[in-house]
């Protein structure tokens, strides 16, 4: 079994904070990563100086991979898996609120999530002999055994549904849905959950998708706490026990996915609404969370949209011009290229003037790249803010989950404020110019007609 070990420090904390959850600012915590027999990959940051663990496991089994026409086929199964399970090895069965009461019995916490890219598993729990194995225990029959009971998955889907009706009357909802298909076409990053998707969706469908698609040889599983190499590969063994396929000699690999189209000319969709605010979107498919352009991407979009108020949009577009209360731009973090996005809202009446000052300035940032002056302010922001990025157990493992579903190197919080540090304006504009086409913006406005 091979292992790796990097460490962590954490000099730039300038005090050491204490509480529930809190990391002690002046340890130093190596992160491990390893792999077990069956394939299982595990990152572990062992600090032994809170009696706690939190624990993610994640699987890439999300949004992205729901079969067509079953969109929401992996929200629903991560919804129903927590509404009881059924007996399991020596364990009974438990209804949704006998598994409630379980878990707050111990004080721990049990979450079963999906999102765009993953599915994933998480549990926090004190290490205390009288209670980490049987947070362990309870934690792997959930994973196990869920019930997949037909009339809570009925009760379940009527809600999404009506979820669904609701957010259509909502603009930012109808704005975002419409920019989504615009962005990325028929690539599933662009699909949406609907009444017919879930509808579509029976029990056997959720079995299954639980039964052949979270194999533990593709689980990714983080780990923050006060527990050893061989604690930590112990739990997880256990935790993912009622997973194992039998008879399994290798991995089966995973389907490779297209990333989204580059879009082939200019998109603009307005869009009738009754809206006191226009809402506007503009973009493109532009680039994976891994691509090696992140650093110079974030450290130029902190300066473009993504620093709030002190933004280049935020300075033309708001202070200057009056045309809305707030802007930002993103890159959005996907394992599939993700979209560039600029969102605003403003006056129905200011939406095209609006929406070509914004395209403007891009436009300008691209061709010019930041000023010194701005460059260095982003920086000294970005890396002051770093602790917050891991001040907390939980904070710590997000970055380590982020670390392996990406594919990042063990050493890369380490080497993070170095990273931003060393962005020049050209690395900046040599990155935006590589990820974006200005001649090939999806633009939304929905609500602008109210004006008229």
């Amino acid at each position: 079994m091979k292992k790796t070990t990097f460490k962590l420090t954490y000099q730039s904390l300038c005090a050491a904070v204490l509480s529930v959850g809190m990391l002690n600012a002046y340890a130093v915590t190596p992160i491990e990563n390893w792999q077990q027999p069956n394939g299982t990959s595990i990152w572990l940051a062992s600090s032994m100086g809170i009696p706690m663990v939190d624990v993610h496991i994640e699987f890439d089994r999300g949004k992205r991979r729901d079969p067509e026409g079953k969109m929401g086929l992996s929200s629903l199964a991560a919804s129903l898996a927590s509404k009881g399970v059924l007996a399991w090895k020596d364990r009974p069965a438990l209804d949704e609120a006998a598994l409630g009461d379980a878990w707050a019995d111990l004080g721990a916490e049990f979450s079963i999530g999906a999102d765009d890219d993953s599915f994933a598993f998480a549990l926090r729990s004190l290490t205390y002999p009288d209670v980490l194995p049987k947070s362990i225990a309870l934690a792997a029959h959930q994973i196990a055994a869920p019930a997949f009971d037909a009339a809570i998955a009925q009760r379940e889907i009527e809600k999404t549904i009506a979820a669904i009706k609701e957010a259509e009357t909502q603009p930012a909802y109808v704005a975002g849905v419409a920019y989504a298909q615009a962005v990325f076409g028929n690539h599933p990053y662009g699909h949406v959950t609907t009444e017919a998707s879930l509808k579509a969706l029976a029990i056997d469908d959720l079995k299954q998708f639980y039964k052949t698609k979270l194999n533990p040889c593709h689980a990714k599983v983080s780990i923050v706490g006060a527990l050893t190499h061989e604690q930590a590969d112990q739990m997880v063994t256990q935790l993912l026990e009622g997973l194992q396929v039998s008879g399994q000699t290798s991995c089966p690999s995973l389907a490779v996915l297209p990333d989204p189209a580059k879009l082939t000319e200019a998109v603009k969709k307005d869009i009738s609404f009754n809206s006191a605010q226009a809402q506007i979107m503009i973009g493109q498919p532009a680039m994976k969370r891994s691509d090696p352009d992140f650093f110079p991407i974030l450290v130029g979009n902190y300066i473009l949209g993504g620093s709030g108020l002190v933004s280049r949009l935020s300075e033309q577009v708001r202070e200057k011009q009056g045309l809305t209360y707030s802007i930002d731009s993103y890159f959005a973090a996907r394992q599939s290229v993700g979209e560039f996005t600029i969102a605003l809202q403003t006056r129905p009446d200011q939406a095209q003037q609006a929406v070509d000052l914004s395209i403007q300035v891009l436009k300008d940032f691209m061709e010019q790249g930041p000023s010194e002056e701005e460059l260095k302010a982003a920086k000294a922001n970005l890396i002051g803010g770093f602790p917050l990025r891991i001040d907390s157990n939980r904070n710590l493992l997000s970055n380590i989950a982020n670390m392996a579903r990406n594919g990042l190197p063990l050493n890369y919080l380490d080497t993070w404020t170095q990273k931003v540090d060393a962005v020049s304006i050209e690395d900046i504009r040599r990155a935006f110019a590589a990820k974006l086409q200005m001649d090939k913006m999806v633009t939304v406005i929905l609500g602008a007609q109210a004006a008229k």
